[in-house]
């Protein structure tokens, strides 16, 4: 077998992504998909804290508020457990203090929905 045979793929950047808003969930989901990514979406923030999927993702998205949580809050609890991948807020109604309080928690970029695909890639590979 020759070494370029024997070679694995590379693997895709793992993305989970949380928005309770099916319509923006689905967008998102295609534009990081078409551009490579390897996606899973949610609703709610629940099979993600309890499912372990974080455990196997590099990129965290997720809205400031979905169903039953709070995005900030999210990004603590799987800091918690040792997650230290990226993580990038999108919300309806930024404000400076909410930006205050993601940066401080951790979060690489806040964006206002509706989010630019061009925003949200530059969010996720750059520092």
């Amino acid at each position: 077998m020759s070494d370029l045979a024997a070679a694995k793929p590379p693997r895709r950047t793992r993305i989970v992504l949380i928005d309770a808003d099916e319509s923006v969930r689905r967008q998102l989901q295609l534009a990081l998909q078409w551009h490579g990514y390897e996606v899973r979406s949610f609703g709610t923030a629940a099979p993600v804290l309890q499912g372990g999927y974080a455990d196997a993702t590099d990129i965290l998205i997720t809205d400031y508020a979905p169903p039953g949580s709070n995005g900030i809050a999210i990004l603590r609890i799987l800091q918690s457990r040792g997650w230290d991948g990226r993580a990038v807020l999108i919300t309806s109604n930024p404000s400076h203090e909410q930006e205050h309080c993601a940066r401080a928690s951790g979060f690489a970029a806040v964006l206002e929905k509706p989010v630019h695909q061009a925003d949200l890639i530059a969010a996720i590979t750059f520092s």
